[in-house]
Formats: structure tokens, C-alpha cells, sequence
């Protein structure tokens, strides 16, 4: 039944693939953090210096985590055709 003489299967537009959930957190986290970092700033404390060091520690993990996503999504689509 269905028998398509060999012929490959009909390709299926693939929609893309959304960013990574973590990363998604990350860029939040560095928001806040930024934002933190200038009111900190601006009361003239600083411990706006920690807030500054936890902003690029979750941009690099954001960063991380999209770059990790795109190299597995070549994968998949490199092992699959």
C-alpha cells in the first residue's frame, strides 16, 4: 500500500528552530543584571561590580547555548541528508 517506486519521501519545509530555552533565561538574567548593575551604579555602591560580572557570565552562557544549539541542529541535518 502506498508504494512510491523508491522515490524519496516528499520533503516537509522545516519551520525554524526556536532559540534554545536556556539561553532564553540567560538574555533575561543579563537584562536584569545590567539593569541592576546601573541602579547599583547610580546609588553610588559597588556592588554594582557583581551585578557587571553576572551580566557577562550570562551573556556568555546565553551565547553558549544558541551556538550549541546551531551546531546540533548541522548535525542532525548533516546525519539526516
Amino acid at each position: 500500500m502506498g508504494d512510491t517506486g523508491g522515490a524519496p519521501p516528499p520533503s516537509v519545509p522545516e519551520e525554524p528552530c526556536p532559540m534554545p530555552r536556556l539561553a532564553v533565561f540567560a538574555l533575561v538574567v543579563c537584562a536584569l543584571s545590567v539593569a541592576a548593575a546601573v541602579v547599583a551604579f547610580v546609588e553610588g555602591s559597588f556592588l554594582g561590580i557583581v551585578w557587571v560580572l553576572l551580566a557577562g557570565l550570562t551573556s556568555n552562557m546565553a551565547w553558549f547555548y544558541i551556538r550549541k544549539a546551531k551546531a546540533d541542529r548541522a548535525a542532525r541535518e548533516a546525519r539526516l541528508g
